[in-house]
């Protein structure tokens, strides 16, 4: 990682670089804030606040992408308040350890690290979720059990929630072993998603129930005939389902997956011809699904 040393003490400077360079971290100094303002990137950069009548905002404005932390000698506004505010990272009291400020590094670059990873995560979600729809109906009620012909929408609706709720998100398969104890620690910021409940015992599926009661909570059965008691239920059932590379549909899945998904997009001669059936069949089809037909699209 390359650092920038804004620092007009010399000897403080070099020391804070021998360190660092020990470290496998490249360091360049700046004597003056003016000196500072490079074209240049860099990782971090260690902001001394009390170069004598000089403008440093200009520097945190330059670098405000990067760990900024500033060294003051005092703290009050002017060195810590306004200058957070305007971008910096964080403030360091001088005369420090350096294994104080290289903590402080270390802190930020990991959290620097997770942010990128979870924003990246972020983006992967909302792309597997992608087209999936539901009614606005959908009861929000905690703790809740659906019901689903499609897990992808019970996973986006529970997903979709959480953020609507401002809840931490967690999600467990049922096809592990539960941990009972620390679903009875369940943090009150928390939505818990548990899937494949129709995996589960009789038994298993009583004590569940009973144990996720008065919590944020959401459960998924994909039996649509399940039946519990003494928790809200609701359904959802989708005809336009999103696949997955993994996924084996049936001859009647596929075919009806097709006609909702490229009906009006294709004309009926060329949608039966690459479905190898007749028109007729097509039209059958189409009755059998309860499909309404739409025009294509030209």
């Amino acid at each position: 990682m390359r650092v920038l040393i804004v620092e007009n003490e010399l000897y403080l400077a070099q020391s804070i670089a021998a360190k660092l360079i020990d470290l496998g971290y490249t360091c360049e100094f700046a004597s003056t804030l003016k000196e500072a303002e490079r074209n240049e990137t860099f990782d971090v950069v260690l902001l001394s606040t009390n170069i004598s009548d000089q403008n440093f905002y200009p520097v945190i404005e330059m670098y405000k992408y990067a760990i900024i932390i500033l060294m003051v000698s005092y703290i009050n506004n002017d060195t810590v308040s306004k200058p957070l505010q305007a971008g910096a990272s964080d403030y360091i009291l001088k005369p420090f350890m350096i294994e104080e400020l290289i903590r402080k590094i270390e802190h930020f670059k990991n959290h620097h690290r997770l942010k990128e990873a979870n924003r990246i995560l972020a983006d992967y979600i909302d792309y597997t979720f992608a087209g999936i729809k539901l009614d606005d109906g959908i009861s929000t009620e905690l703790p809740l059990l659906i019901k689903t012909n499609h897990a992808k929408s019970a996973d986006y609706f529970a997903y979709s929630l959480a953020k609507k709720k401002n809840l931490s998100f967690e999600f467990i398969h049922l096809n592990r072993e539960l941990d009972w104890e620390g679903l009875a620690r369940l943090p009150k910021g928390t939505l818990l998603y548990l899937s494949d409940f129709q995996q589960l015992k009789k038994a298993d599926k009583a004590k569940l129930i009973e144990s996720v009661k008065g919590k944020n909570v959401i459960i998924c059965s994909t039996d649509m005939a399940e039946e519990v008691e003494g928790i809200a239920t609701t359904e959802i059932k989708t005809d336009h389902k999103s696949y997955d590379d993994g996924d084996i549909l049936s001859i009647e899945e596929y075919v009806k997956h097709v006609l909702i998904s490229h009906q009006q997009k294709l004309p009926d001669t060329e949608l039966s011809k690459k479905l190898g059936i007749s028109r007729k069949s097509l039209w059958e089809k189409r009755k059998k699904y309860g499909i309404v037909k739409k025009n294509a699209k030209k």
